[in-house]
């Protein structure tokens, strides 16, 4: 028997720098190999700075991720919803708010895409422009899109809206609001209107009627004001900044007393 041969192929077989050097090889086909090499010492090589450079690029694709498909801050660029948002808040914007059957809610400040809507000539922007503004947007260091705008649900498809009652409210469904988060001083609208909502809409309005451009003011358009509900960005759940307004924003109980839709409707 040959004892000296079979220990050194046991140890042949059993090298640690080589089963690891196969384990490696084998996640990759052959052709892809050289390039991987490659780019592992790219990324582990060039000093400090590159690291650096290539962990600041991994942070923005993740920022960006996050962005577009969970939580995106939203740059408030007018004083339409004052008190509630001031000029220069940064509201964090939940995109799954409104998933898997959920939808907006009396009372919800949305974030929507008045395109069709509140606008209907969008404005013609560079495209290179858009980008820089898109990527800027995202992450709350500009203002959105012209035609991005946020505003409060007050009805829901098959809601009947109308202002002003006797003293001055704004009805839902027969059920007279008590809107404690209006600007103070602001009527409910000065601008008297009675709507039904049509289904798979939403009628919108700022809390700061007397400088607010919504629903009201699209009453002779094509939709009629009321913004279609797949339009809807997300639901926005904090003030994320300054941090001395920092806060969530629940939803109020103006609402809670109103019935289901249909009631308070045109016979």
């Amino acid at each position: 028997m040959d004892t000296d041969a079979q220990l050194s192929e046991r140890d042949r077989s059993s090298d640690p720098d080589e089963g690891e050097e196969r384990s490696r090889s084998a996640r990759f086909p052959r052709r892809l190999r050289r390039p991987v090499r490659a780019a592992r010492q790219w990324l582990t090589g060039g000093g400090t700075l590159r690291q650096a450079g290539v962990l600041l690029a991994v942070c923005l694709v993740v920022l960006l991720l996050v962005s577009n498909y969970l939580v995106q801050p939203f740059l408030i660029p007018s004083g339409s919803m004052e008190n509630t948002l001031q000029v220069g808040d940064r509201v964090l914007v939940n995109k799954l708010a409104y998933d898997f059957g959920r939808e907006p809610r009396r009372g919800d400040v949305v974030v929507f895409d008045g395109t069709d809507s509140f606008v209907h000539d969008a404005p013609a922007e560079n495209p290179l422009t858009a980008l820089v503004r898109k990527g800027a947007s995202a992450v709350g260091l500009m203002r959105p899109a012209e035609t991005d705008y946020v505003k409060r649900v007050v009805g829901i498809g098959g809601d009947r809206v109308t202002c002003c009652d006797k003293r001055g409210r704004l009805a839902v469904n027969g059920v007279p609001v008590i809107e404690d988060y209006l600007h103070p001083g602001d009527e409910p609208s000065q601008v008297p209107f009675d709507i039904v909502v049509p289904e798979g809409k939403l009628w919108v309005m700022g809390d700061h009627r007397s400088d607010s451009r919504d629903s009201r003011d699209h009453l002779g358009e094509p939709g009629g004001g009321t913004v279609p509900v797949d339009r809807v960005i997300g639901r926005a759940d904090w003030i994320g900044w300054p941090l001395r307004r920092m806060t969530s924003l629940d939803r109020p109980d103006a609402f809670a007393h109103v019935p289901g839709p249909g009631h308070g409707a045109h016979g």
